[in-house]
């Protein structure tokens, strides 16, 4: 019987991100969308395309927890990014955040497509103004092509409001 050696291949170059709390390395082409990477190489589906020229904003993610339109940012730009996408929001014993929460409670989804983004574009709003107006809410730059936009001014209003402590 022969043995054979395993040789180690070397680390290959990539780079690297955190998406969720977790580590990732893309290896592939740096001009690749984060929204390819994450919905075709890590399969977070949640991250939607619709459209390429960040008009839409059904690709929402946090970079650095900060509102990004996912289509539009390569992955060299990515290098040693925090990404949080809709996935991530919910705590790790499976319970909603309170934008998502908010949601489910206004009923804000209608056909669903646009919402991820929607929510990730709430999370961002109240992270900068925790307790927004109804022109601050509507200056989030997300398409509905349902019409939800009065249901989800209520959610967002709502999750200020548990935010804060206040429950509606």
């Amino acid at each position: 019987m022969q043995r054979t050696t395993i040789v180690p291949q070397p680390i290959r170059k990539g780079i690297d991100v955190s998406i969720n709390g977790k580590h990732f390395r893309h290896t592939g082409d740096p001009d690749l969308p984060l929204l390819w990477y994450l919905r075709d190489e890590l399969r977070l589906t949640g991250c939607k395309y619709g459209c390429d020229d960040k008009s839409c904003g059904a690709c929402s993610v946090l970079v650095n927890g900060k509102l990004k339109r996912a289509c539009a940012v390569p992955m060299a730009k990515l290098v040693d990014a925090d990404i949080t996408t809709v996935e991530g929001l919910a705590g790790p014993d499976g319970s909603l955040h309170p934008v998502q929460q908010a949601w489910v409670d206004e009923d804000a989804i209608l056909c669903g497509y646009c919402q991820p983004g929607q929510i990730m574009a709430a999370v961002d709003l109240l992270a900068r103004k925790p307790d927004p107006g109804d022109a601050d809410i509507d200056r989030i730059a997300n398409l509905c092509r349902c019409g939800s936009y009065p249901r989800i001014r209520r959610a967002i209003h709502r999750a200020a409001q548990i935010l804060q402590g206040k429950p509606k």
